[in-house]
């Protein structure tokens, strides 16, 4: 694979800590409708939820971020290769014909400084490559019998044209806020000249609540027309999910996943 890379000094941008990996033949993110973030967390929804929709459609990496406030472990990654600690962007392409970028990993900075000095130098690069929407996905524990999406603006004028598209938002939730980068993410992006909310579905906070993430998905295409919901053979989906997360166990918590949604938990 060819890889190019770009440093943040080069674009004179006053945080040091960002290196751009392009992969393949990419040089820009180009042409998208919107972007999606998310990390593990609660329930891991958002992150499931991108890893759904990575899996489920035509997919190609076009990026790596790495930064030096991220945990100092190296992985290997799909070519068997020693990676250091990044975020992968990969760009999606849907059922609707729509392009929508992903940026997800598997950790984030351990100081708060560090979050928020990551979180500018993301911003302000996303920003240099045009981005103008982008979406934090998250879970947020509640009541199993609860099942709602809702989406929570950064920007006064930005949460009017939502709401006025038959958007969901939220003024009153999360009522104790957010923290961690994903928050930072979400909430200066207006910044940045970037229109950063954050799509919440509820869970009851398991390990990997598909169903959340489903509904996440669902309610994203019904009110951006995006064309990124699961594939109707779930079934599969969770097995395969299970088979990573709970190898001995596979057969048993999909059969209660099929039956209940809300008895997932693993």
């Amino acid at each position: 694979m060819n890889v190019k890379h770009y440093s943040a000094a080069e674009d004179d941008i006053p945080y040091m800590g960002l290196h751009i990996e392009w992969r393949g033949a990419h040089t820009t993110l180009g042409e998208h409708a919107i972007l999606f973030f998310a990390l593990p967390g609660v329930g891991n929804v958002g992150k499931v939820a991108i890893e759904g929709i990575n899996t489920s459609h035509i997919c190609h990496e076009i990026a790596r971020l790495h930064h030096t406030a991220l945990p100092p472990l190296a992985t290997l990654d799909e070519d068997g290769l020693l990676a250091p600690p990044h975020l992968t962007l990969s760009s999606i392409e849907s059922v609707t014909g729509k392009r929508v970028l992903s940026l997800t990993g598997t950790s984030q900075p351990l100081e708060p400084e560090q979050q928020g000095t990551m979180a500018r130098e993301i911003l302000q690069w996303l920003e240099s490559q045009g981005v103008k929407s982008l979406y934090v996905l998250a879970g947020l524990m509640d009541a199993p019998t609860r099942k709602e999406v809702f989406v929570v603006a950064s920007n006064a004028a930005h949460r009017i044209d939502l709401e006025s598209s038959g958007v969901d938002v939220r003024r009153d939730e999360p009522r104790s806020g957010a923290i961690g980068l994903a928050a930072l993410i979400a909430s200066i992006g207006p910044l940045f000249n970037i229109n950063s909310a954050c799509a919440i579905a509820t869970t009851v906070g398991s390990s990997g609540d598909v169903f959340a993430s489903q509904r996440l998905l669902e309610a994203l295409d019904g009110w951006f027309d995006l064309g990124i919901a699961l594939p109707s053979d779930i079934q599969t989906k969770l097995t395969e999910k299970l088979a990573a997360l709970a190898p001995e166990k596979v057969e048993n918590l999909v059969g209660e996943l099929t039956e209940s949604p809300d008895a997932f938990y693993m």
